[in-house]
């Protein structure tokens, strides 16, 4: 459940979380907390951990702060918002009141303002093997930056630890100069090892697949 706001303190029972629905007691639980905006997840094949992405606030310049890639490792852990920004960015409004070494950090900072939506780890085989458990996320693009950024599909890469290792554009193109003519918004592995992004701007599917060096 996203904040109803750009940068508030909401009721932590109800906003900026991410809830777990026992389906068949109908009790909700809250696991996750600081968390402003996420909109894409996914269990990590190995660990079962959830990781998830998430959005940060706006009108604290171009470049700040980051969209977050982040990692639950225990139910209630807190991720910042809304005092601290990117692991690190204490917020000027709310940080004086809590210090960001309270919080987790996030495994990846995206860039500012990319609207990070729906991301998965690669679990096929038919990409080289640098993706082979990499996560793969959609990055929407950004509406209130003097000069546009996202628009493309990035990945991040991870060490033997799960620690990232880089992070760089996967896809990109949807953007040209300041114009865009589409809107990743997430992404999905296929059985074949292909992976498929949404397009809810063109009102398209992508497939991208790999045939080897020429």
């Amino acid at each position: 459940m996203g904040a109803p706001c750009n940068i508030c303190v909401p009721d932590p029972e109800r906003y900026a979380n991410i809830t777990r629905l026992d389906t068949a007691t109908g009790k909700v639980d809250v696991v996750a907390r600081g968390v402003r905006n996420t909109v894409g997840f996914d269990w990590q094949p190995d660990t079962g951990e959830l990781w998830f992405t998430d959005n940060g606030r706006d009108w604290l310049g171009d470049d700040a702060p980051p969209d977050e890639l982040n990692r639950l490792t225990q139910p209630g852990q807190h991720f910042g918002y809304p005092y601290c920004h990117g692991g690190t960015l204490a917020d000027p409004e709310f940080g004086t009141k809590r210090h960001c070494d309270a919080f987790v950090p996030p495994v990846q900072n995206l860039g500012a303002h990319v609207a990070a939506l729906g991301m998965r780890f690669y679990t096929g085989g038919a990409f080289p093997a640098q993706y082979h458990g990499a996560v793969f996320i959609a990055e929407h693009g950004s509406w209130n930056r003097s000069r546009k950024s996202g628009y493309r599909v990035s990945v991040v890469r991870l060490d033997e630890h799960g620690r990232a290792a880089a992070y760089a554009p996967f896809v990109e193109g949807w953007l040209q100069g300041q114009a865009a003519w589409g809107r990743p918004a997430d992404v999905l592995v296929m059985p074949d090892g292909s992976l498929l992004i949404s397009d809810d701007y063109a009102g398209a599917i992508y497939r991208v697949s790999y045939r080897g060096s020429r």
